[in-house]
């Protein structure tokens, strides 16, 4: 496991903006008294939202906010590999490099975002827009190879998508998040071979026959209770 360590160049100081303060005031008060640390990971995710990475003195608020001793709080930051503990580029490009994506070509993924973006991990492009980082794991084993870049997903990924990919992040786009060769979710690559046809067809309510089968129960209740009595 590599060592993860605070970057050296620090901001001078650090707090939540108006929105930011609003929302953890929010998730402080999911938790019970005397519990609010638990709300440091939910924090430490807010603070990195707001600056684009978690610095020293954002821990340090945070440890003031919540009650907590500073090394507590740097011990989450430093242990979660979802917290960016230097800088990162506008759009931070993450690649998945474990057993999973690695035997179906996450090789091939990392060429391809080196090559483009002119980086290494841990490398950022000089206008700031592009920053490149390893996975350990993404979780999304069946989609292998997996790219995550914001919050969202490319899945199903190969030199050449990766490229495009980039390609539309460079133009100022948004592509879509998911599987680049179109699977459904997590279903199996290609055609259906099994449970071809849908075991839960949609139900199709035959709303004239619902009508004149009340009418009709409403017609006999009626002779029914209008019928003497015996």
């Amino acid at each position: 496991m590599s060592t993860r360590s605070l970057a050296k160049e620090q901001p001078a100081s650090f707090a939540f903006n108006a929105d930011m303060t609003a929302l953890s005031k929010r998730i402080i008060a999911k938790y019970p008294a005397g519990r609010q640390a638990s709300a440091v990971i939910p924090l430490l995710d807010l603070a990195q939202r707001q600056e684009g990475w978690v610095t020293k003195p954002a821990i340090e608020e945070i440890a003031r906010i919540l009650d907590m001793a500073p090394m507590r709080v740097l011990e989450v930051a430093t242990f979660y590999t979802m917290f960016n503990l230097a800088p990162v580029g506008k759009t931070h490009v993450q690649v998945c490099t474990s057993l999973s994506c690695w035997l179906r070509g996450s090789n091939d993924v990392v060429k391809s975002c080196k090559e483009k973006l002119g980086i290494g991990f841990g490398g950022i492009t000089p206008d700031g827009k592009f920053s490149l980082g390893e996975l350990e794991c993404s979780g999304a084993c069946v989609n292998a190879p997996v790219a995550q870049i914001g919050d969202d997903y490319y899945e199903d990924l190969d030199y050449a998508s990766t490229g495009k990919l980039l390609d539309a992040f460079k133009r100022g786009e948004t592509p879509k998040p998911g599987s680049a060769i179109g699977r459904d979710g997590a279903a199996p690559a290609g055609e259906a071979i099994t449970l071809t046809e849908n075991p839960t067809p949609p139900a199709k309510q035959d709303f004239a026959a619902a009508k004149a089968a009340f009418e009709k129960a409403k017609a006999e209740a009626a002779a029914k209770a209008a019928a003497p009595k015996a």
